[in-house]
């Protein structure tokens, strides 16, 4: 098994709350926020890809009250 290599969000410079990325051998894509390291998503790159272009279309804006 490999360690991961995460990488921080280059948006989170000053925050202290901040998104990390790292990517298994086979390509499956973890996610982690930075409060909570120990809580980690994974997901595919087609699915995060998809994720982000729904995001950007503001999909996901009536969850934001």
């Amino acid at each position: 098994m490999s360690t991961l290599v995460w990488h921080k969000s280059s948006y989170c410079q000053a925050a202290s709350n901040c998104l990390n990325v790292a990517s298994d051998a086979d390509g499956t894509i973890r996610l982690r926020e930075s409060e909570a390291p120990d809580t980690v998503l994974t997901t595919t790159p087609a699915r995060l890809g998809d994720f982000i272009r729904a995001a950007k279309a503001g999909e996901f804006d009536h969850l934001n009250p």
